[in-house]
């Protein structure tokens, strides 16, 4: 596996070059760029159909630059210098461990001053130029498309807080043993956690602004699927510990024409640095071979499969919340079946054994389903 994209490059191209990035932040980096671009389409695509229109917004023109303002860019500004200025003396301790490097006590504190008086400077100078002897309150014009990169900005923040909140409350006991570890970590993150988190803020956001939170979830669905497609191709290549249970099984004849790998893999050098085999063992499970169901793998297909088909029915369901609805079922029944090949914490109630993700999965494909027929019932024209 290629747990930094130094890795990656080495192995196609011969050359390694010392870079401070993960390859499953690289891909989930890819992931929600991707699924930005695809909702800044469908922004522009409901407004010129008519559901979506610009609003006025009041600013304020010639302000002189506010203490709190100031003092803001000069926090900023510390933080990247005392970080960037250790990074780059100390390339090779960045390299070797980025994560943390970032997240540890380290850092150049001139070089923080530096930056911070840099960056006060800057802004002091450009709300200068822009002053008026008397300051004036103006309306302009916003497109929601405008807020296109705004709202994939807070999906990502609050789903990857969601997302960590979820897998440590499945994970309980790795928190209680290293809660730093378990906290900062890049690794670890559940799905469904960052589904709700992100949403919620993504909603509140989406109000503050007019855009109606029916048209939000049918425009955010489509793009919502591809980044979680995306950045599964990173959990595999990293080897983050998405895989599935034990596959000692050869591939089957009927599936001759694919790759051993797609079948069955045991994810050498992964990030976790562990071996499958002795970590199969260490859990009772038994497996000669040390290969797994490559799920992530499975993820990826399956998600860009259901993107296709989201991407189709938008323009032909004329049914506010069906899209939304019929994304919620996909990717829930999508989870579910996956969840059965993965090795996770079960829960048990009576004679029921169930994992978080798989919980979550009913409960979803009954909210879609019930959003199906709640919408239908309303009929709202979208």
């Amino acid at each position: 596996m290629y747990p930094t994209l130094s890795d990656l490059i080495s192995d196609i191209f011969g050359i390694y070059i010392p870079l401070p990035v993960q390859s499953f932040g690289f891909f989930m980096a890819i992931s929600l760029f991707a699924g930005g671009y695809v909702m800044l389409l469908e922004l522009k695509r409901k407004e010129s159909t008519g559901l979506l229109h610009p609003f006025r917004q009041k600013i304020v023109k010639g302000e002189r630059a506010k203490p709190s303002e100031l003092f803001l860019q000069g926090i900023i500004g510390f933080i990247l210098g005392f970080k960037g200025f250790e990074a780059v003396f100390h390339y090779s301790d960045f390299v070797e461990n980025p994560q943390n490097f970032v997240l540890s006590a380290r850092g150049n504190i001139l070089g923080g001053l530096i930056i911070a008086g840099l960056f006060t400077w800057l802004r002091y100078r450009e709300k200068e130029k822009e002053k008026l002897e008397k300051p004036v309150v103006t309306e302009i014009t916003v497109r929601p498309h405008q807020l296109a990169w705004n709202i994939l900005l807070i999906a990502a923040l609050f789903g990857l807080l969601g997302a960590k909140i979820f897998h440590n409350l499945e994970n309980i006991d790795e928190l209680i043993s290293d809660p730093l570890g378990s906290i900062f970590s890049f690794s670890g993150l559940t799905f469904y956690g960052g589904l709700i988190c992100g949403a919620a803020a993504v909603y509140y956001y989406a109000h503050r602004h007019g855009i109606n939170w029916v048209v939000m979830s049918d425009t955010a669905a489509p793009g919502l699927i591809l980044s979680y497609a995306i950045g599964r191709i990173g959990c595999h290549i990293a080897g983050d510990g998405d895989w599935g249970i034990p596959n000692d099984n050869p591939l089957p004849a009927w599936l001759s024409f694919l790759p051993s790998w797609l079948w069955a893999y045991d994810y050498p050098n992964n990030v976790l640095g562990i071996s499958l085999k002795e970590d199969f063992e260490q859990m009772g499970l038994a497996s000669l071979t040390g290969n797994a169901y490559p799920t992530p793998l499975y993820e990826t297909l399956i998600g860009l499969l259901i993107f296709a088909a989201l991407w189709i029915l938008r323009k032909k369901i004329t049914t506010g919340g069906f899209l939304f609805s019929i994304y919620l079922i996909l990717t829930s029944i999508e989870r579910f079946l996956i969840e059965l090949m993965r090795v996770n914490v079960k829960y048990t109630v009576g004679t029921f054994a169930f994992t978080q993700a798989e919980l979550l999965s009913v409960i979803m494909v009954l909210l879609g389903i019930s959003g199906l027929f709640y919408f239908n019932r309303k009929g709202k024209s979208i």
